[in-house]
């Protein structure tokens, strides 16, 4: 660092992102991206928008607004799209949290949370997960803290239910309760519907898991209008043209083509089923994902180990050295000849 960073950063710790060597041409299961192409319709409004980028981008997003409050069912001012949903993420924490109204969030969950907590200056409390790795709900009802759940949990999968996600809402009444979405669409169920019943709900949802955005980044946030009202003023007092005018063809047109998404999610979901089941073959514990991703252990190697020993076969998983993890690999769900090398890998793995 140079002597002019600023002293309030001294005990920041940035989020690790997935790694991204260059060195060979991995198979890469580790930092939960699809496996399969942008659509062709979401090509075919991008290559429209190539035509207007020396204008700015509207600042409003009105009709990427409009197209995601109609998937949605919700109206535009219920919306607001941003730049990928760590922003939007970041944007809740900035709006609704001081050091009178802190953060609470699990302790095993996305390690962003953590870093948008201190970044902002913001108190927070980290709450275990039980011992099968699932958030207790019961430990967030009436907490009078602002609360921040991804569900699906990452890296577990494991999802609450829609009636637990809303008595937590319920009995928090003066404070926020943010609903990361981001892997929602592989088998967990949005609590989006609650917005009209809750006016301190805050649910984010992502393009890049489902949609095959991830490079294009776009996320949105979804809430009664006076709090996604908050968050257009965070957003204009940082950045108005947040989402860019190519990622915003992208996005309506991915939305135009809603058969390719399902049927991708669906692929995905079967994909993940024949890992899970192959991988309990091998002697593997799996939690429930529902998420395209699993989360695995096995008692006759280390996750570290099996980790490197899959990095040196050209295969890229996630691990974690947090100490109540540290035996597991978060494997990302691919195309179904990327999942039968990796169990073929793994055998072969187990029995040097």
């Amino acid at each position: 660092m140079s002597r002019f960073f600023s002293k309030k950063y001294d005990g920041l710790v940035p989020y690790t992102a997935g790694e991204q060597p260059k060195d060979c041409d991995y198979i890469k299961l580790n930092t939960n991206e699809s496996p399969f192409p942008l659509s062709e319709n979401a090509k075919r409004f991008a290559k429209e928008a190539l035509n207007k980028t020396n204008l700015y981008p509207d600042p409003d997003c009105r009709d990427l607004h409009k197209a995601i409050s109609n998937m949605l069912g919700v109206s535009p001012d219920e919306v607001l799209a941003t730049n990928g949903s760590d922003e939007i993420l970041n944007f809740a924490f900035m709006a609704f949290c001081d050091k009178e109204h802190t953060a609470v969030f699990p302790n095993i969950t996305y390690g962003f949370y953590k870093v948008f907590a201190e970044i902002n200056g913001i108190p927070y409390e980290e709450i275990p997960l039980t011992e099968n790795f699932e958030i207790d709900f019961r430990d967030y009802i009436s907490i009078n803290k602002n609360i921040f759940i991804a569900n699906p949990n990452a890296p577990t999968g494991i999802s609450l239910t829609l009636p637990q996600i809303e008595e937590i809402v319920k009995s928090n009444p003066d404070n926020i309760v943010v609903i990361d979405e981001a892997y929602v669409d592989f088998g967990g169920e949005s609590c989006v519907p609650l917005i009209k019943k809750y006016d301190n709900l805050l649910v984010t949802q992502t393009f890049s898991k489902s949609r095959s955005m991830a490079g294009a980044r776009l996320g949105f946030g979804v809430a009664a209008k006076e709090l996604i009202q908050d968050l257009y003023k965070i957003k204009y007092s940082t950045n108005p043209y947040n989402v860019n005018s190519i990622t915003a063809a992208l996005g309506i047109g991915v939305l135009k083509d809603v058969e390719t998404t399902k049927r991708n999610c669906d692929e995905i979901v079967k994909n993940r089923e024949y890992t899970k089941s192959k991988l309990e073959k091998l002697g593997f514990s799996v939690t429930n994902s529902s998420a395209n991703f699993l989360f695995a252990r096995h008692n006759k190697i280390s996750g570290f180990n099996l980790y490197e020993e899959l990095k040196k076969r050209g295969i890229l998983v996630r691990h974690f050295p947090k100490k109540e993890i540290c035996d597991f690999n978060r494997i990302t769900i691919g195309s179904i000849d990327e999942m039968r090398i990796l169990i073929d890998t793994i055998k072969d793995i187990l029995e040097v």
